[in-house]
């Protein structure tokens, strides 16, 4: 079972375009979302959900008014200044770190595990899918990542599947790091912008810095030819794989209002050809 993950360095450059239009033409995969803080995936995929799953991460501190003797050990030890005077917790300043917990003598800190999102496995158009809802300011997203792709390489190994193709959260934190750690590949999404290709070249030293091979794609490369020129060459001098270029097309943007692949909006695109073009060039990597 191989997962190509797909990630962007920066968000808008086109990556989960890219995997609503690679999970129509591979080969029955099981798709997975882990943009667990911006998940939108099931936007144009409309998944069917079948089991919904609490996601329990992370802590928050709270006193047991019975119980406290109102020594002020808690006040005293909290770095974060969330006890109050009058020995309550703001559950928005207190940081889960636990001293309170276990330096009460007296036992009157509760330290409760907080329901932090849920997580999906669903049927969509083309195969199975695993997706999750981070809540609202809620941590703990790398730990989330990690926990839909696990269930979507169970799936994918128990029924059979070759292939899962993950979308990747953006950026370059703990969220990606989760993303791409044991992948078989990353197809790095970059547009042709100063900000893409800042944030697509620290996207491809963090994967070679975890051993993971990398590919890019340049979407919407002929809005700034020379943009998408120094793209290429960057890849070339670095020894990264370029798995093609993806030209601007309406029909990408379409599809998406109408909750639909690429594939599934109009075939005969240009864009659609350059996709197949970078999925081949994929499955020669992989």
């Amino acid at each position: 079972m191989k997962e190509l993950v797909v990630i962007s360095g920066k968000g808008g450059s086109g990556k989960t375009s890219m995997v609503a239009a690679l999970s129509q033409i591979a080969n029955n995969p099981v798709l997975c979302d882990a943009d667990v803080d911006a998940a939108d995936l099931h936007l144009i995929l409309s998944p069917q959900v079948k089991e919904s799953h609490e996601f329990m991460a992370g802590h928050t501190a709270r006193i047991n008014p019975e119980l406290c003797t109102g020594c002020g050990k808690c006040v005293e030890m909290c770095r974060w200044n969330a006890i109050s005077a009058d020995f309550v917790v703001d559950p928005i300043e207190c940081e889960g770190c636990g001293v309170c917990y276990y330096f009460c003598e007296q036992g009157a800190v509760e330290f409760p595990e907080n329901l932090s999102g849920h997580w999906y496995i669903s049927d969509c158009r083309f195969g199975p899918m695993v997706h999750a809802k981070l809540g609202i300011a809620e941590e703990n997203s790398g730990k989330l990542v990690s926990l839909v792709r696990k269930e979507a390489g169970k799936i994918a190994e128990a029924n059979g599947h070759e292939m899962v193709i993950t979308d990747g959260p953006p950026g370059v934190g703990c969220p990606v790091i989760a993303a791409i750690g044991g992948a078989s590949a990353v197809l790095v999404v970059t547009e042709p912008s100063v900000s893409g290709r800042h944030d697509m070249e620290r996207v491809v030293d963090l994967a070679a810095h975890f051993s993971v091979p990398a590919m890019v794609c340049i979407n919407k490369y002929d809005l700034n030819q020379s943009a998408s020129d120094g793209i290429l060459r960057f890849a070339q001098e670095r020894g990264v794989p370029f798995a093609g270029r993806v030209p601007f097309d309406p029909a990408m943007t379409q599809s998406m209002v109408k909750a639909q692949t690429l594939f599934e909006y109009d075939p005969d695109s240009p864009a659609c050809a350059a996709v197949r073009e970078v999925w081949a060039q994929v499955l020669k990597r992989i």
